[in-house]
């Protein structure tokens, strides 16, 4: 079942609330730095493990201390909808940076 692409208005008003979020080519994008590598991958295992529950897997990318993380959904033709922000929300909730 495809998922209803969010308006722009409603894509702002959810970043509001998702500081260091930002919506760019049809992605929520947030990065993130850590003390080190070990740091940086246990905060990618911790957000995978929520992300496998919602069943919405964020694009994400790693270099030692850093991690970017990009959000869209496939089925609705690769926007951004409310799986999307609701990932951005779980994941600004176990960020600890």
């Amino acid at each position: 079942m495809a998922r209803a692409p969010l308006t722009k208005e409603a894509i702002d008003a959810a970043l509001a609330e998702l500081p260091g979020w930002r919506f760019e080519a049809d992605q929520l994008r947030r990065e993130y730095k850590f003390g080190g590598f070990k740091e940086a991958l246990s905060f990618i295992v911790r957000i995978g493990m929520h992300a496998e529950e919602q069943n919405h897997h964020p694009e994400i990318w790693n270099v030692y201390s850093t991690v970017r993380l990009a959000l869209n959904t496939h089925d609705a033709g690769n926007k951004v909808t409310e799986a999307d922000v609701k990932l951005a929300r779980t994941i600004q909730e176990v960020a600890w940076v």
